[in-house]
């Protein structure tokens, strides 16, 4: 995936946990994400653009510490 605003992004399939690793250095988890969801993202022409439209808005994220 090529992205100007996400660096790396990670999926636990077992507990639903989307992990996107974003190129200032922070890291957030997005909970209850379907494994569609992540596959979707991964597919994008703009990652950045999908995560903001269909993911923050639809599933609870924290900053990892």
């Amino acid at each position: 995936m090529e992205s100007s605003v996400i660096r790396d992004v990670g999926y636990d399939v077992a507990k639903s946990v989307l992990e996107i690793g974003f190129h200032d250095g922070s890291v957030y988890r997005y909970h209850l994400v379907p494994a569609r969801v992540h596959r979707e993202l991964m597919a994008a022409d703009s990652p950045g653009r999908y995560l903001n439209q269909e993911i923050k808005p639809r599933f609870p994220g924290r900053e990892v510490e």
